[in-house]
């Protein structure tokens, strides 16, 4: 009964969002016109849907968390409205959280801590933190909220199943895209919900990043850490966006402190492939002694030597405007939607490429424009935006965010440049591939090569050459044919329902009867001529229901 009132309960709020959604693209959700929405419209949906996934619990704020970085699936201002949903809930019972600590350490609380702080310091979906001391000394203890692994399990077993209907009855980029995401959720949140992971990851970050006087994590108390409880050292300092006192007072470098948080994150990105996946000023305090501090690493992100490669490799040819090169780096990525001709790809790498050049002329706030503009791109056209990809872009506007908030002529970009100028070797270090991998790619390029020519000449003997139309070509042909034969069908039932009228007013000289008939016949027909001329368009063109047709960027 609970599963079922639950259900009812997801289906019930999430629903009306659903069925707007759809209207942006047809009005009567099957055909006709995209609703005209204004700007305001979306923001204010925008709002009433952060507010609906709160009341809805943990599992949905996580997973707003995701869809937050997933620019090919949501599009503005939905993604700025859930980035800023706030992952804070009304605490749990002391005495509820207590028992968790006594069940998980094997000891009532007063025996386990020397002081227990029973008001969390923080309450979050979740987990909730208080302050506490053990063995002399401060600590912060996490402890997973009691019921939290039972409702997120029933959760996803019921999105599990509406995706699987979504599927069946809309199949398109976006509805895999959320199966995906949803997927790779499911798994991700068990992981967040088990301490000890995070345990793990706080040691990885500390073994990279030991030996970097800048920059620290809190220290575990691996003794009294558990599934359910995580005891971390206790860490003064303040949140990177509540700092101008102290730059004011000289204590801190503004520019020195950019420049360093921007080198963190290439470093993690780049050369590490040990990636912090919540970048929030929340998440990011400086200490006394001026060092940045992360916290709660529940979510990283680990990238391979090959991803990093790839990544580098696209940029690079991004920056030397090399589109080729470009599309093929992204082909690797698995950026591409399979069902995408290589012709539509040239024209989305076009528009980034334009975007990135808008960039560099623009001054203040360049990133957080370029990283808007890149991602509204993604949206707009069936990419897939790799989740690394994703991370670092919340990281670079966050960076710009935080930058412009103490300075009005902040550049990310310039002091991107400055910083990957002095990181340059370490970035070739890391990415420098060992002269028998690249003896082994070459000689796999080489076979391939050889392969397809051999093949090309066989098929040259046998005369098996063949011209092939464009896949573009025929889907418009199919829907150029599809849409006169809903024209012809409609008028035909428009002619049968005039005559129908006809015939029945000769029978009972009904004459509001035949009147009925006529204009429904006279209504049938104007539809016939008014049937939407977009179903003509380009069907891997994805409208946003945000830009007007045929307005551009400005």
């Amino acid at each position: 009964m609970r599963r079922w009132r639950r259900t009812a309960t997801i289906v019930w709020r999430l629903t009306p969002f659903l069925i707007a959604f759809l209207r942006d693209r047809r009005r009567w959700i099957l055909f006709g016109r995209p609703a005209r929405r204004t700007a305001e419209d979306h923001r204010r949906r925008a709002e009433r849907l952060t507010a609906t996934i709160a009341a809805l619990g943990p599992t949905f704020i996580k997973l707003a968390q995701v869809f937050s970085a997933r620019a090919d699936i949501l599009p503005e201002p939905y993604l700025s409205a859930i980035g800023r949903l706030q992952d804070r809930v009304p605490p749990h019972p002391p005495e509820e959280i207590e028992e968790v600590i006594a069940q998980e350490l094997g000891q009532p609380v007063d025996q386990i801590f020397q002081h227990f702080d029973r008001r969390p310091v923080a309450a979050a979906s979740l987990g909730q933190v208080h302050r506490a001391r053990v063995a002399g000394e401060e600590v912060a203890v996490k402890v997973l909220r009691p019921g939290v692994e039972e409702l997120i399990a029933v959760d996803l077993d019921i999105s599990f199943r509406v995706l699987y209907l979504l599927n069946i009855l809309a199949p398109n980029h976006h509805v895999r895209a959320v199966t995906t995401v949803v997927r790779e959720f499911s798994v991700r949140i068990r992981e967040e919900m088990d301490f000890r992971e995070e345990a793990r990851h706080i040691a990885d970050f500390r073994e990279h990043f030991g030996r970097d006087p800048r920059v620290r994590a809190p220290r575990i108390y691996e003794a009294y850490t558990r599934r359910r409880v995580l005891v971390m050292e206790w860490v003064q300092g303040d949140k990177v966006d509540r700092l101008s006192e102290r730059f004011a007072s000289g204590e801190l470098e503004f520019h020195r402190l950019m420049e360093t948080l921007t080198e963190i994150y290439l470093r993690m990105l780049l050369v590490v492939g040990f990636m912090h996946a919540d970048p929030h000023p929340g998440n990011i305090l400086v200490d006394p002694q001026g060092r940045l501090v992360f916290l709660d690493w529940g979510m990283v992100v680990q990238l391979s030597r090959s991803t990093r490669d790839q990544i580098l490799r696209v940029a690079l040819a991004a920056g030397r405007e090399d589109l080729d090169a470009m599309i093929n780096g992204m082909y690797e990525l698995g950026m591409i939607d399979p069902e995408i001709s290589r012709a539509e790809v040239r024209e989305a790498a076009a528009e980034i490429l334009a975007v990135i050049d808008s960039a560099r002329e623009i001054g203040p706030r360049a990133v957080q424009h370029a990283v808007q503009e890149i991602m509204d791109t993604f949206y707009t056209w069936p990419l897939i935006l790799p989740r690394e990809l994703v991370y670092f872009f919340r990281a670079a506007a966050l960076l710009e965010g935080i930058g412009f908030r103490y300075d009005a002529y902040f550049n990310g970009l310039d002091v991107a440049r400055g910083v990957i100028r002095r990181m340059r070797g370490d970035l070739l270090r890391a990415l420098a591939r060992e002269p028998t991998e690249v003896a082994r790619g070459l000689m796999d390029d080489a076979r391939a090569a050889i392969t397809g020519l051999r093949d090309i000449l066989r098929r040259a003997e046998r005369e098996e050459f063949r011209v092939r139309i464009h896949p573009r070509d025929v889907l418009h042909a199919e829907r150029f044919l599809l849409l006169q034969v809903r024209r012809v069908l409609l008028s035909l039932f428009a002619v049968t329902t005039a005559l129908i009228a006809a015939i029945t007013f000769l029978a009972l000289r009904n004459v509001w009867i035949l009147l009925a008939g006529l204009l429904a016949a006279f209504v049938m027909f104007v539809v016939v001529f008014l049937i939407p001329t977009h179903l003509l368009e380009n069907p891997l063109r994805h409208a946003r229901g945000i830009r007007p047709p045929g307005e551009g960027r400005e």
